[in-house]
């Protein structure tokens, strides 16, 4: 059985991010509004990437992973940028500008 991690981008702009072990099923869900909360309040959506994983325990680390990420790296991902990806996730390692380092 596969279990996949997807994207949608909702009619305000945002993404949301989720986990299911049927990605067709659940988008339907989704763009049908049968689903409370955000994607309700937030229609119409579209799904703008997905991955399958073997394990739902993969897919739920992804999900997480993702929705901690930054718009533009999520963009990047949704190109398949992955020069962009990268280089984003190296900015987060550099330390802020208050962190006290000189």
């Amino acid at each position: 059985m596969a279990f996949w991690a997807y994207m949608l981008h909702c009619r305000t702009g945002r993404f949301y991010v989720g986990h299911t072990d049927d990605l067709d099923r659940r988008i339907a869900e989704h763009e049908s509004g049968l689903i409370p909360g955000f994607t309700a309040e937030h229609l119409p959506v579209k799904l703008v990437w997905s991955e399958s994983f073997q394990t739902r325990i993969e897919a739920l680390e992804i999900e997480r992973r993702l929705k901690g990420w930054s718009r533009a790296k999520k963009m990047a991902l949704i190109r398949g940028d992955w020069d962009r990806v990268s280089a984003l996730a190296k900015k987060k390692d550099r330390p802020s500008t208050s962190s006290g380092e000189t």
